[in-house]
């Protein structure tokens, strides 16, 4: 264990992992296996260790070295602890840390689609979402629910953006997910069928038994507001609707993915 105290703001190569690069500088569009994401809290970061991920430097209070994330700092290794006050931390990051503790860690090589279609039963798609809450807590619901993997449209979030992580509990670590180039009709080549979540004429019920018995589903989710594009929901071999009341015609789309991923279970 190494660690160095931090007692001023100035440019430090190591620091500025923490404070001045942006989530698509840590990304590295150029060389995504170089690339950095942030992971936060010791629960999150402990996820993240035990799916493999590589530690490259810890940043962390004072208090909580031998404290809440003394369990961590001894599975990262021989890694750099960053520590300093509370305050100055804040000051550096721009926002209180959870639990006291951040942890940079090297992105791994993403897997093809056809890596993450084999042997699948339930995937999701996610067209165009950008909300990173709504991300987290879709790969949050993935995990607990049964779903195979993610696929993402590249209009839609970064599920290693430090607020995806942490909403997700660390279930983008658990769920395995790649980009999707080509949209959701290639997944007709690997055996899905196609759901998609929207509320037009002929949309059948989430309940309709047709559904739960189809061997593999790739169950559509858009974002909330514009929802699904017309190209997109008129070439699903499904259109979908969750049954509501009291006049509610939708749900947030991560409410709405839990629903449909609890009902559509195998």
């Amino acid at each position: 264990m190494r660690i160095r105290e931090i007692d001023n703001l100035e440019e430090d190569p190591s620091v500025a992992i923490f404070s001045h690069l942006t989530e698509a500088q840590l990304r590295n569009r150029l060389d995504p296996l170089h690339g950095i994401f942030i992971a936060e809290s010791p629960k999150v970061i402990k996820v993240a260790l035990e799916a493999g991920y590589e530690p490259v430097s810890i940043l962390c209070e004072r208090k909580h070295i031998a404290g809440d994330a003394a369990e961590i700092i001894g599975m990262a290794g021989d890694v750099e602890i960053l520590t300093g006050s509370r305050e100055l931390l804040q000051s550096l990051t721009g926002y209180r840390l959870t639990r006291g503790v951040l942890c940079a860690m090297r992105r791994r090589r993403l897997p093809e689609v056809e890596e993450i279609c084999r042997g699948a039963k339930r995937i999701v798609v996610i067209d165009s979402v950008t909300d990173t809450t709504n991300i987290g807590a879709i790969f949050r619901s993935a995990a607990a629910l049964g779903i195979d993997g993610v696929l993402l449209t590249r209009t839609s979030c970064d599920p290693l953006n430090r607020r995806s992580v942490r909403v997700s509990m660390g279930s983008v670590f658990l769920v395995p997910w790649t980009w999707l180039p080509d949209g959701a009709e290639e997944l007709h080549d690997y055996g899905f069928k196609t759901v998609a979540m929207a509320l037009t004429k002929d949309s059948v019920p989430l309940t309709d038994p047709g559904l739960k018995s189809e061997p593999r589903l790739a169950i559509i989710m858009g974002t909330e507001g514009e929802g699904l594009p017309v190209n997109v929901i008129a070439s699903a071999d499904y259109r979908v609707m969750i049954p509501m009341s009291h006049g509610v015609d939708s749900l947030n789309v991560a409410a709405a993915a839990a629903v449909a991923f609890w009902e559509l279970r195998v």
